[in-house]
């Protein structure tokens, strides 16, 4: 009796968790996850030499395959086996669906239907906004209503995006010399690291072999970019793609946002590297101007490269930061503070030059709630990538731009590195792969799963004005 009764408690005291605290789950099961996945890449059968891998390399790869960063301290191609590989594919399928939009699909397919505790936790996965306590605006992003509909479009435009670019990707690949029966792999393979923002490649090589191959290229910063937006984007064109008067803020702000930054981000890198002769100084222009935007589009978080990261100039690197630190869109496969959040610091600045009362979009108020969690989102991602910075630069002696280039790619889930990573030692392996593990799970996500708890007050303090700047 005694050991039913704490079975009983254990299992009220999950319940407990995974209802009342959306966030506080989502940190376990990614947890979760993340030893399930060391333990398989740990197995000699997972290692191309068939002996067992050391324990940081197996954690480091567990938690970049779950949080679909795409850096490593082995070489992916060489040092997995097949089997090895075929983890590591499941693995950034389950980490980029999300853990709890995965949940809720198995949840939909078992029961047929959700129910309003199941479309909470799905639509606090959609909007970050929802794991604080209190009301939220339903008409952001996703409404609880339309929760059943947004996790089949998650499931249905992640198969159908994956298996087009597969498609797509396959002839490249054969032209490329890849064996008809190896590009079969292939193939899926680079659908869902273009799709899920990892960049990982299933060759010795990389895409070295395709720098010339514009169309394979052109089909992966496709995928990329489909990856990026979010889900709650996706879901919004594909209803009324035709309309842009129907799209909802965030997907305005989050195409507006992504594009604008996809054309400066390849303008600057253009004018930075256009005379660099270790990366673009021996293109011609052509080929400069299309690997500048290539560049650019992965530095926003698709992790793919065909130049030597390491090779660019300083200034390069620190434009290349920036990008990777905004990220792409929300409830996305990509990481960063979002560009969302961008958006609503830029409106807000515009908004107090402009001496307006409050931030306006499209004929839409931006509440001050939002305004202060994107507030909140920058000021934890800086903290935790200036900390992760200072600790591997003290631990490494590592030049501070490399080192501050790879946390942030790490933070951000961008996969992109200097060739610092590859040779970090066991202590620094691990602050990454927490910086990894906090980029992904999200700084709101993490700051809410941290609170005890949301505690309403009755009262208002006086006023007082301090001096700012």
């Amino acid at each position: 009796m005694r050991v039913q009764r704490i079975a009983y408690r254990a299992w009220d005291g999950l319940r407990d968790l995974t209802t009342a605290s959306p966030a506080r789950f989502a940190v376990l099961v990614f947890v979760i996850l993340i030893l399930l996945f060391t333990a398989l890449f740990s197995l000699p059968a997972a290692a191309a030499d068939g002996q067992r891998t050391p324990l940081a390399d197996a954690l480091f790869t567990a938690v970049s395959t779950i949080c679909v960063t795409g850096l490593s301290t082995v070489n992916m191609y060489s040092d997995w086996s097949p089997l090895g590989r075929a983890i590591t594919y499941v693995g950034v399928n389950v980490g980029a669906l999300g853990v709890l939009t995965l949940a809720s699909i198995l949840g939909l397919v078992i029961s047929k239907r959700l129910g309003l505790r199941a479309k909470l936790i799905a639509a606090g996965d959609s909007n970050p906004l929802r794991v604080h306590g209190g009301p939220v605006n339903e008409g952001q992003t996703i409404r609880l209503g339309e929760v059943g509909q947004l996790l089949r479009t998650v499931a249905l435009s992640t198969l159908v995006i994956e298996a087009v670019l597969a498609v797509l990707i396959y002839p490249s690949l054969i032209i490329g010399g890849i064996d008809p029966v190896v590009a079969l792999w292939e193939a899926p393979y680079y659908a869902a690291m273009a799709f899920t923002n990892t960049g990982f490649v299933p060759n010795a090589e990389g895409l070295a072999p395709f720098a010339q191959d514009y169309y394979l290229l052109t089909v992966l910063m496709i995928g990329v970019f489909l990856g990026s937006i979010g889900f709650p984007v996706i879901f919004t064109l594909w209803r009324h793609w035709w309309r842009f008067r129907l799209w909802s803020l965030h997907a305005k702000l989050t195409i507006i946002t992504t594009i604008v930054l996809f054309f400066a981000g390849a303008g600057v890198i253009l004018l930075l590297e256009y005379d660099n002769p270790l990366t673009f100084g021996s293109m011609d222009a052509w080929d400069t101007t299309f690997q500048a935007f290539f560049l650019s589009a992965m530095t926003r978080s698709g992790g793919f490269s065909v130049v030597e990261v390491g090779d660019l100039n300083g200034a390069t690197l620190v434009v290349g930061s920036m990008l990777m630190f905004v990220g792409g869109g929300s409830a996305s496969t990509a990481g960063g503070i979002k560009v969302t959040t961008l958006a609503v610091l830029a409106l807000a600045v515009w908004s107090e030059a402009k001496g307006r009362p409050s931030v306006q979009a499209f004929g839409r108020r931006i509440p001050s709630d939002v305004q202060r969690v994107a507030l909140s989102v920058v000021a934890w991602g800086a903290t935790i990538v200036a900390l992760s910075t200072v600790t591997i630069s003290r631990i490494t002696d590592a030049p501070i731009e490399y080192v501050l280039f790879d946390v942030i790619s790490g933070f951000a889930t961008v996969g992109l590195s200097t060739g610092l990573t590859a040779e970090l030692p066991d202590p620094a392996v691990y602050v990454l792969a927490l910086t990894m593990f906090m980029g992904r799970i999200g700084t709101v996500t993490l700051a809410a799963a941290v609170a005890a708890s949301s505690r309403s007050q009755l009262y208002a303090l006086p006023v007082e004005r301090p001096i700012v700047g």
